[in-house]
C-alpha cells in the first residue's frame, strides 16, 4: 500500500491552484503548506505532495480513486477548467476491465493525471 507520493512541479504556486481544483471532487484539499511546496489529502494527512523542483520535474502517471462516475466526470471538467490539457475523456476503458470508468488530463508539467473508479455504476 502506498503512503504517500511527491509530483515534482517547475511552479508550486501554480500547481497549488491547479490541483486544489481538480482533485475537489475527489475530496482532496490542501492540508499542509512549506515553501515551495503542499501537502494534499482526502482524510486528515497528505498524501499527495506536491514540491517545486524546477531542475528534477519529470512527467508521472498518477491515478487517483474516484468514489463514482460522476466523480470522474467532475474532476475532468475541473481539471480543464483549471488549465489541464485533456488526456482522454471520461469512458470506459473495457481493454482494462469491464467497468474501468476513467478520465485523464496532463497539468502543465506534464504530469498524466488520471481519476476512476473500478465499480459499475
Amino acid at each position: 500500500m502506498i503512503d504517500h507520493l511527491t509530483l515534482k512541479v517547475k511552479d508550486a504556486r501554480r500547481a497549488r491552484a491547479f490541483y486544489a481544483a481538480a482533485l475537489a471532487p475527489l475530496g482532496y484539499e490542501v492540508l499542509m503548506e512549506y515553501e515551495g511546496g503542499v501537502g494534499m489529502g482526502a482524510d486528515e494527512k497528505p498524501d499527495l505532495w506536491i514540491a517545486q523542483d524546477p531542475e528534477n520535474t519529470r512527467p508521472a502517471h498518477v491515478a487517483f480513486t474516484a468514489p463514482s462516475r460522476k466523480a470522474v466526470d467532475a474532476f475532468h471538467a475541473a481539471a480543464l477548467a483549471a488549465g489541464a490539457k485533456d488526456n482522454g475523456k471520461p469512458g470506459v476503458r473495457a481493454e482494462y476491465h469491464p467497468t474501468y470508468y476513467a478520465a485523464f488530463v496532463l497539468d502543465e508539467d506534464g504530469h498524466n493525471i488520471e481519476a476512476v473508479v473500478h465499480q459499475p455504476e
